[in-house]
């Protein structure tokens, strides 16, 4: 059988993020939740975006047994033999939401009572879900699923290990890939396990806390400080204070400055002494903006930071308010607190915003991407300029 992991009109509620990637790409513990599916079904998996300009970049595989699963879910044992069991014209309901269905051809919408009207079966599920519907779940997860993912990864593997210049503390629950690097550095992992990947680096003076983990190829830098329930994505490079954040990948925040209950994208860059508040004077809920209703939504924590999307930017100093979402292609600088929704490519900051030119965005990416040996090309500009018309509108200083 063949393994489809759809969005559907929920993944919405996940924007900024999801305007350039499907939900089943969002780094979750130590596997994204793409990985999650292909370790516990066996077999890849392919994609069904919700935003149709997704498609050419996160294709869809079909062939004449279709299992479609929706890609907000992270799997568990239950869900996972709930779906296997599935026949032919079934699908797996609940709260009103398809979570999965198997079909001979390829499926549009996922809609049940359009499904219904195909002929498809209901069959309710009525076991927990462990499942991201906003942002800040990314972050909430984390660190569970940072230990479940630790306990599949490393289950009949031995540590590469380090040399004596470091401190590791609950060593049994620390696992590095051959291939990394670590100097003088403390790993306490008595909280949760710690997962080093190949060709990752730990400098001198650094003390980490678990769960964390660190992918491939990324850098933490000298005396950083980094809390549990954090995972950094592949190629990143990250120093200053960090507390249980989602880095996806690609992205840098070498410098001084505090990162905490955030979610930060593909291709983003951190100014030295950037910061941003986790927690309000007031220490009431925090709120996010979420663009389906186009108002600032409750999440009900009292700890909730930045959610910056891909390829945002931020200059030296730069300052953000508690709950504040930075949308794709952002450039924030200058004094003071800018406001807590900064559209796609918005520049500029408290001072005043304008728009980040599309050829001049462009630019920048293209030196950006060209620093990881990886080009600009023509699927991913599509990508970018849909994302950049479509956000005109919330770009509403120039009307």
């Amino acid at each position: 059988m063949n393994s489809i992991l759809f969005d559907d009109q929920h993944s919405e509620h996940l924007l900024p993020f999801t305007y350039t990637r499907p939900v089943a790409t969002f780094l979750v513990g130590i596997w994204t939740i793409r990985e999650k599916w292909e370790a516990v079904l066996g077999r890849s998996a392919s994609f069904k975006p919700y935003r149709a300009y997704l498609a050419k970049k996160f294709r869809e595989v079909l062939v004449a047994d279709n299992h479609y699963i929706n890609g907000a879910l992270l799997p568990d044992a239950d869900l996972v033999k709930a779906i296997t069991d599935l026949g032919m014209q079934q699908m797996l309901v609940k709260d009103d939401r398809v979570l999965a269905l198997r079909a001979a051809t390829g499926i549009e919408k996922f809609d049940i009572i359009e499904l219904q009207g195909l002929g498809f079966q209901s069959i309710a599920y009525t076991a927990n879900l462990r499942i991201v519907q906003y942002p800040e779940d990314i972050f909430k997860m984390n660190g569970a699923e940072i230990k479940a993912d630790f306990e599949m990864i490393t289950r009949g593997r031995v540590s590469a290990g380090c040399d004596d210049t470091n401190r590791l503390i609950s060593k049994e629950q620390i696992f590095i890939e051959a291939g990394a690097k670590l100097c003088c550095a403390t790993i306490n992992a008595t909280a949760g396990p710690v997962y080093i990947a190949a060709d990752a680096e730990i400098m001198e003076g650094a003390t980490i806390k678990g769960p964390f983990f660190l992918g491939a190829h990324s850098t933490i830098k000298m005396g950083a400080k980094i809390y549990g329930d954090t995972s950094i994505g592949p190629h990143c490079k990250v120093g200053g204070e960090v507390s249980n954040s989602v880095i996806l990948g690609f992205s840098n925040k070498g410098h001084d400055g505090f990162m905490g209950n955030s979610v930060i994208g593909e291709w983003c860059n951190w100014g030295a002494d950037t910061n941003n508040s986790n927690l309000k004077n007031n220490y009431e809920i925090v709120k996010l903006w979420d663009q389906v209703t186009g108002r600032f939504r409750p999440t009900g924590l009292q700890f909730a930071g930045l959610m910056m999307a891909d390829h945002a930017k931020t200059g030296i100093n730069t300052m953000f308010n508690t709950g504040t979402v930075v949308g794709v292609g952002a450039n924030i600088f200058g004094a003071g607190f800018p406001r807590n929704f900064l559209p796609s490519f918005a520049w500029g900051g408290s001072q005043g915003i304008e728009t980040f030119r599309f050829n001049k965005f462009v630019q920048t990416a293209e030196k950006v991407m060209e620093r990881r040996g990886i080009a600009l090309d023509e699927v991913e500009m599509a990508i970018l300029q849909a994302v950049y018309e479509e956000t005109a509108v919330q770009r509403t200083w120039e009307k």
